[in-house]
């Protein structure tokens, strides 16, 4: 713990062996947190740079009341929410009762890897999947949603759910009918 605040110190004073040494510790997990809110690699890998810059000009501030890593990966997914309100304009959908009773089978969850599950929210259009990050990732409510992303609360519930239903049928494709499959036996 005292090793990690004097590498904190030593970042908030411009030192590179100590910016490296944080790079090294928090890069490969804040890579994953980029790449769920990317399109692809690269754009993950510019996320990060972007991101960790921030990080070096901002440590200064981290004031050891939560931990680093959280405080790290909040400037991730704010980095990637601001790439994102630049690159995509927001469409608002308010009609959310044709998704609203829609739910992914816990079959068909227990049935995918981690990885697959990444490439395949990263193939959802970039709206759907920063939603579904920050409300499924990240743990954020509609509220807080529409408050980061400039939405209404009846779009940001709408993109979930298109995203949810979207995942749904890429996974049915993938696997089959794992809903109904399953239960023809008995």
């Amino acid at each position: 713990m005292e090793d990690l605040k004097k590498i904190i110190k030593d970042c908030a004073s411009g030192k590179k062996r100590a910016q490296e040494l944080l790079y090294q510790m928090f890069a490969p997990k804040m890579f994953g947190v980029c790449l769920r809110y990317a399109k692809d690699n690269t754009e993950a890998e510019d996320n990060l740079q972007e991101g960790f810059i921030k990080v070096f000009q901002n440590i200064g501030r981290f004031r050891h009341e939560g931990s680093l890593e959280g405080w790290i990966r909040r400037i991730m997914v704010n980095v990637s929410l601001e790439k994102f309100r630049k690159q995509n304009m927001m469409h608002p959908v308010e009609d959310v009762s044709i998704y609203e009773n829609r739910h992914l089978s816990d079959d068909i969850l227990a049935s995918i890897s981690a990885k697959e599950l990444i490439d395949l929210i990263q193939k959802l259009p970039p709206r759907y999947r920063m939603v579904f990050n920050l409300f499924v990732i990240e743990g954020m409510n509609h509220q807080e949603i529409s408050d980061e992303m400039a939405i209404t609360i009846g779009t940001s519930k709408s993109n979930l759910a298109r995203a949810r239903d979207i995942l749904k049928r890429q996974v049915k494709e993938l696997y089959g009918d794992i809903e109904t499959s399953n239960y023809t036996a008995g």
